[in-house]
């Protein structure tokens, strides 16, 4: 697996505008023209199946071809892991601690 770049600042693509998410964020802080957030679902974009970015190539030639990115299902806004969280992790987090003391696998 691919890993993305690290940086505190988003890369600008031409044809996309890009986030790196916030710690454990899984929806859209993105505002539109009134100030209002989006609140889209962020969701793993798989862009190489993705035909409208195939004919537009911009995820690919900045970031390869299996890095993990996330797109609101909304604006459409990529977003990039947080560094700070550990790689390979569902947008739903890590799980949560159950009743009986075990923790239970993420889900993705």
């Amino acid at each position: 697996m691919a890993t993305t770049p690290v940086s505190t600042q988003a890369p600008r693509l031409p044809k996309h505008k890009v986030k790196i998410k916030k710690f454990n964020q899984r929806s859209c802080n993105e505002k539109n023209e009134k100030g209002k957030f989006c609140g889209g679902h962020l969701k793993r974009w798989f862009y190489m199946d993705d035909a409208v970015e195939q004919a537009c190539g911009d995820v690919e030639k900045a970031w390869g071809k299996n890095a993990e990115v996330y797109r609101c299902e909304h604006c459409k806004t990529l977003y990039l892991p947080n560094p700070e969280e550990a790689g390979g992790m569902s947008v739903a987090g890590q799980g949560q601690i159950s009743v009986f003391g075990l923790t239970l696998p993420g889900k993705g």
